[in-house]
């Protein structure tokens, strides 16, 4: 039989559903597509006041842990890639870290058995938060504007409050018997204990008051050196949590250096570890790189194979080889090294899906999927593309005191024991095994891409284990497909993490003739809904070779058209239902 690669002919799933795709937000001063539109629009009017896109960063961050509590956050963590108008790029991690008591076996019973729920539902599973001290940071080094001025917006979001609408209640209804759990987030999320509704107006005293005492005294001395973190630390020990005030004291943000990788032409810039999504990011691509996307077709039979299995490679060396860089020796340069990609191409079996017990890795733990991504361009040329998250829905459901702060559950991020799965069923090894004051291992990937010195594109999911197949697959579709940002982020998705042996398909990812295809040729199939919601943005043009703005028009898929002056094409997840890409100087057609 012919092989999958050199010879299946085209099948374009899903390309109706790509052709009813609206055409991206066009502006020419600045563009911040964010989970929340209130948020967007809050980075947005940063930027039109004569910030940067750093400054709007830091805004956003604090605005989404006001309208987006849910995963918008000051009681989690994160990553944030960033690329000056100059060249310079650089990576800020300040995702959570386990607390000094902190032990290898905490989440097992007397008998090494994992016990339900340790991690994901109780104090136990609180990592120490970073993103305040995260965002302050990157406002010192590379913001322009006051602590006051950035953060004033949050403030006024949290005291007045704002509209609930249809979209921002998505997931309450599914998190509310866990608030209900709690009286201080049952006060402060549900009306008389039930599921608000649109209309509800959402007020949050306690949190404008925490964000005020942040914002006159800094992070340092309200939160990780003052009276924030010791209620917090007061409100773990209450509920049997293991947090102190000196775990607060102990946290330090790290600047890092981004991984770096060429695909097609493309510079890749995204995050090293204690992200693994950086890394595996650019293995995948350097695998795909020896094959022709673009003539294969958009998941098509043999692209499905090929994407597949360099996920199935990469995710085998992420569960065994990567954790804190603190405790682990990550062997960055040879996993994205052009010949150990083309070593992995040669063992792809060219018609057969490779049987994933053949690979053999550490097991592997949890990662919620619960996060959310903002992406950020200023009129000068700077980029940020952050991702922070609590882990769960509203992390363990709780919150502080009357800090009014959701708590993250993001030690369910380390490997509980090795060899089980969590529920998500991602499967990881001791790299990862919880010590005291170490980071866990995380799939969060901001990235941002470049080609010739020049910025071309900002992207970046929440998504757990799978953020970094979305982040691959957006790019893909950008640069192997010519999609435009809109429908290269809203195309259905596949996933491969090795364990289980199955490929997670999103409805309409491929047609049933496909499916049976690939069947034949020993690949399992798991069907979901959706997951993910990517927030993207392309600079000169729609789409990757579209023509440069400054031409009278330029021309875009299915006869839109875009106004002269158009310099960033923004667009948010058709899967999430409350956000948008938000425009500085929008252009109309």
């Amino acid at each position: 039989m012919r092989t999958l690669i050199l010879t299946l002919p085209l099948m374009l799933a899903a390309a109706q559903a790509l052709a009813a795709d609206p055409a991206p937000v066009a502006a020419a001063r600045g563009m911040v597509v964010t989970a929340q539109h209130l948020a967007s629009d809050v980075g947005a009017e940063i930027i039109r006041k004569g910030g940067n896109a750093i400054d709007a960063a830091v805004a956003v961050g604090y605005a989404l842990a006001v309208v987006y509590p849910e995963a918008g956050n000051i009681g989690g963590g994160g990553f944030m890639t960033i690329r000056l108008a100059d060249g310079r790029s650089t990576f800020l991690d300040y995702r959570e870290k386990a607390p000094m008591a902190a032990t290898v076996n905490m989440f097992q019973d007397s008998h090494g058995n994992v016990v339900p729920g340790r991690s994901t539902e109780s104090w136990l599973g609180v990592g120490v938060p970073g993103s305040s001290l995260g965002l302050e940071t990157a406002r010192v080094k590379y913001g322009t504007m006051s602590r006051e001025a950035l953060m004033a917006p949050a403030i006024r979001l949290a005291k007045d409050g704002f509209t609930l609408e249809p979209g921002d209640l998505g997931v309450f209804g599914y998190v509310t018997p866990a608030l209900r759990k709690d009286p201080a987030a049952a006060k402060i999320f549900l009306h008389d204990g039930q599921t608000p509704q649109p209309g509800d107006r959402l007020v949050q005293t306690d949190l404008a008051r925490t964000l005020t005492e942040i914002s006159k005294l800094g992070p340092e001395k309200a939160l990780y050196d003052g009276p924030i973190g010791e209620e917090i630390a007061a409100a773990s020990k209450a509920g049997g949590g293991i947090i102190t005030a000196e775990d607060f004291r102990r946290y330090k943000v790290r600047e890092l250096k981004p991984v770096e990788c060429d695909y097609r032409g493309y510079h890749i810039i995204s995050a090293p570890p204690p992200s693994s999504g950086g890394v595996i990011l650019c293995e995948m691509l350097g695998i795909l790189q020896g094959y022709d996307l673009s003539a294969m077709g958009f998941h098509s039979a043999a692209e499905v194979h090929v994407l597949a299995e360099a996920m199935r490679y990469a995710y085998v060396d992420r569960n065994s080889e990567l954790g804190d860089p603190d405790f682990v020796k990550n062997p960055v340069a040879r996993l994205i090294d052009p010949a150990y990609d083309a070593g992995i191409r040669a063992k792809i079996d060219p018609e057969q899906a490779t049987p994933s017990a053949k690979l053999s890795a550490a097991d592997a733990g949890h990662e919620g999927t619960n996060t959310t991504q903002y992406s950020i361009v200023d009129g000068a040329g700077n980029a940020v593309s952050v991702t922070y998250t609590l882990n769960e829905w509203f992390g363990i459901g709780r919150v502080a005191g009357r800090t009014g702060i959701v708590m993250n559950n993001e030690m369910d991020d380390f490997t509980s024991k090795p060899g089980v799965p969590n529920m998500f069923g991602l499967v990881q090894g001791t790299a990862n095994a919880v010590a005291p004051g170490k980071t866990p291992l995380s799939s969060m990937s901001p990235t941002i891409v470049t080609k010739g010195g020049k910025l071309v594109m900002v992207i970046g999911s929440p998504g757990g284990s799978r953020i970094t197949t979305i982040t691959l697959e957006a790019i893909v579709n950008a640069i192997d497909h010519g999609m435009n940002i809109q429908e290269a982020i809203d195309a259905p998705r596949i996933h491969e993490q090795w364990k289980p042996d199955t490929v997670y398909l999103e409805r309409f990812a491929l047609s049933p003739d496909t499916r049976a295809l690939l069947e034949k040729h020993g690949y399992q199939f798991t069907d979901g809904t959706h997951w993910g919601v990517a927030e993207g943005i392309l600079v000169g043009a729609p789409q990757l070779g579209g023509h440069e703005s400054g031409s009278e028009t330029a021309s875009l898929p299915l006869g839109e058209q875009v106004t002269r002056g158009a310099t960033l094409f923004g667009a948010h997840d058709v899967r999430g239902g409350a956000g948008k890409a938000s425009g500085v100087d929008l252009v109309v057609k």
